[in-house]
């Protein structure tokens, strides 16, 4: 056991100047964690004002805390911990080569004062705001144009109290759009782990126009009739990796994106090499995976496997329609294991809300090269709908290996404009999708993903309890 003393210093910040009194500190353990970079400086939230009693609002300290800790952005970077406790908060923004570490027993816990909720302009690929026409509140955790940013712990909670917003929301209330729990936008190599994420006023997580990106370990619990609380949307975001992951949401589990109708065109920034892997999702209501509907950048190279969804209304669902152009590519899913589903296959050509009534009719989406093999699925309503576009067919669907214990229905495949074959299939698909008469099984890549040759180092700081 080592003591340490603390001197007494003069901190220059938001606050002005302040003086960070001489404690002695009982140094603990060293805490490890696994990260795609190692931090050379720790601080605590307390160092910097912190209160974690849950009625004190810590926006002010947490805010003073990034702006020191970013100094260290070129001497090895910095990492701040937050104590066990319950710390009240509006949102704040992160800083590069700078990791966020939540202890155990600790919770960030978002503010409902409006006041402590900076307005954003909307997202360019989307044109307006999804709850209303103009800005959009920031997200609780925020960060633009970074590197190296990492949010972890030791499955520490970031709490985004949304009952308060979801009332909004129905009682139309919203003149911004609710704000998100974690946002990153334009930036690169991006970490997010090791945390549960409960009740999001909105979606929960969305990296947007990003890369490099690992999204593993993170348990996410919402209502399931919560108004639009996705899990996971990477939006127009390349190189991204999705892994050991449980969400309970009232939308979809995991909804990649890449921007809305004429806005998404414009903008023209796809999703592409993603992969999802060792996912389970309940969503009664929604998806467990969904692409789209704002797909007008396009999403290509999608890559996901040993899936499990329980109670959800669809799988591996495609949503799309006249005006959104783009296009919906080279989609590989296997192994996927279900059980209590409206649907397994469930792809839509009339999705239909649009940004505004500018969107160009003549805008239509290309939708080919769907893979799906190694399902079996349980307690199962319909087995497949499957609705492309009039004129406009989706195509290059192949679906091997499948056993599906359906209900009583009696049309079990629902397949309009569609095109693709089918191996080893039960129940008999539609006539849109024959089978072939030598068994085959849809491809899935041998070749990797860059992300997924990332490994992450083991890292360390020192836990210090004052006395």
């Amino acid at each position: 056991m080592v003591f340490v003393v603390y001197f007494t210093v003069l901190l220059l910040g938001l606050q002005g100047m302040r003086i960070v009194e001489c404690k002695v500190a009982n140094e603990l353990d060293s805490l490890e964690y696994p990260a795609i970079s190692c931090r050379k400086h720790t601080a605590f939230l307390t160092d910097f004002g912190g209160v974690g009693d849950g009625e004190t609002s810590n926006t002010k300290a947490f805010q003073y805390a990034i702006s020191n800790l970013s100094h260290y952005a070129s001497d090895g970077g910095a990492l701040l911990v937050v104590p066990p406790g319950t710390w009240l908060t509006g949102s704040f923004n992160l800083t590069s080569h700078f990791t966020l570490f939540l202890l155990s027993e600790a919770t960030i816990l978002a503010s409902q004062d409006e006041s402590e909720w900076p307005t954003l302009a909307v997202l360019p690929s989307y044109g307006r705001g999804r709850d209303a026409p103009d800005g959009r509140f920031s997200s609780l955790i925020f960060g633009t144009n970074l590197t190296d940013v990492v949010i972890t712990g030791y499955n520490g909670t970031i709490d985004g109290q949304g009952c308060f917003w979801w009332d909004k929301f129905h009682k139309g209330e919203l003149k911004l759009t609710r704000p998100y729990t974690i946002e990153i936008m334009f930036s690169n190599h991006i970490q997010i782990s090791n945390l549960t994420l409960i009740n999001s006023p909105s979606w929960f997580v969305h990296p947007i126009y990003s890369s490099d990106i690992i999204i593993q370990g993170l348990t996410i619990l919402a209502p399931i009739d919560s108004p639009n609380t996705d899990g996971i949307n990477p939006d127009s975001c390349t190189n991204t990796r999705i892994e050991d992951c449980y969400i309970v949401s009232g939308d979809d589990c995991i909804a990649i994106k890449s921007g809305w109708d004429e806005y998404g065109i414009k903008f023209g920034m796809p999703s592409q090499h993603i992969i999802i892997r060792r996912l389970e999702c309940v969503s009664p209501d929604s998806a467990m995976i969904a692409l789209g509907s704002e797909m007008s950048g396009g999403i290509q190279d999608v890559r996901a496997e040993d899936l499990t969804a329980i109670n959800t209304e669809s799988a591996v669902r495609i949503k799309t329609a006249v005006g959104r152009g783009g296009y919906v590519k080279d989609i590989f899913v296997k192994g996927m294991n279900l059980k209590t589903m409206k649907y397994v296959f469930w792809m839509t050509g009339s999705y239909g809300s649009h940004p505004d009534p500018h969107f160009d009719p003549k805008a239509l989406p290309n939708i080919t090269g769907i893979n799906y093999r190694d399902v079996f699925a349980d307690n199962v309503t319909y087995s497949a709908r499957l609705d492309g576009i009039a004129n406009d067919p989706f195509t290059g669907i192949c679906i091997s290996n499948v056993t599906i214990h359906s209900g009583d229905k009696k049309l079990q495949w629902n397949c309009t404009d569609i095109e693709g074959v089918t191996s080893n299939v039960y129940p008999r698909p539609c006539e849109l999708l024959p089978e072939k008469k030598e068994k085959i099984e849809c491809p899935y890549p041998d070749d990797k993903v860059p992300i997924e040759s990332v490994q992450l180092k083991t890292c360390s700081f020192k836990s210090v309890s004052f006395f």
